[in-house]
């Protein structure tokens, strides 16, 4: 007597693996998936030198931004007029040492109007140069 095998075989995934599946899938696009970067108006910052001496910090243009104020070398100005008034102060000035702005602004200075103040020193060949906070030492006497 022959005996017939059977060809059908039942083969089921296991109700377990789904689950680790679908994390492996979410997992491999979540790595492989491309994200746009932020992106910006690009500059080109200097960079700080650790010893500068104030003589030459006194010689460069200084622009100071506030929340409702603009001044350029302690003379306050309009935003139209910014980039006139940094054009006429950089002239004559060839070398690139000589056209360095020194940029301070406060916390609360919007966005938008850092972008366009420093867009008009750029526009007027200037080179801008952010300057940060500031650290001195105190001696006490005792």
């Amino acid at each position: 007597m022959k005996f017939r095998r059977s060809t059908k075989l039942l083969v089921d995934v296991p109700a377990v693996a789904s689950g680790d599946i679908a994390f492996n899938l979410i997992v491999f696009f979540l790595v492989c998936a491309s994200t746009q970067p932020d992106t910006g108006r690009s500059q080109i910052l200097p960079k700080s030198e650790q010893t500068q001496e104030q003589k030459e910090q006194d010689e460069h243009l200084t622009v100071d931004l506030k929340r409702n104020a603009i001044l350029i070398n302690g003379d306050p100005v309009k935003v139209s007029e910014v980039k006139a008034r940094v054009k006429a102060k950089l002239a004559g000035k060839s070398r690139p040492d000589d056209r360095v702005v020194i940029v301070k602004s406060t916390d609360d200075v919007p966005y938008h109007a850092w972008i366009e103040v420093t867009s008009q020193i750029e526009d007027a060949g200037g080179i801008i140069t952010l300057q940060l906070e500031e650290e001195r030492t105190v001696d006490v006497p005792q």
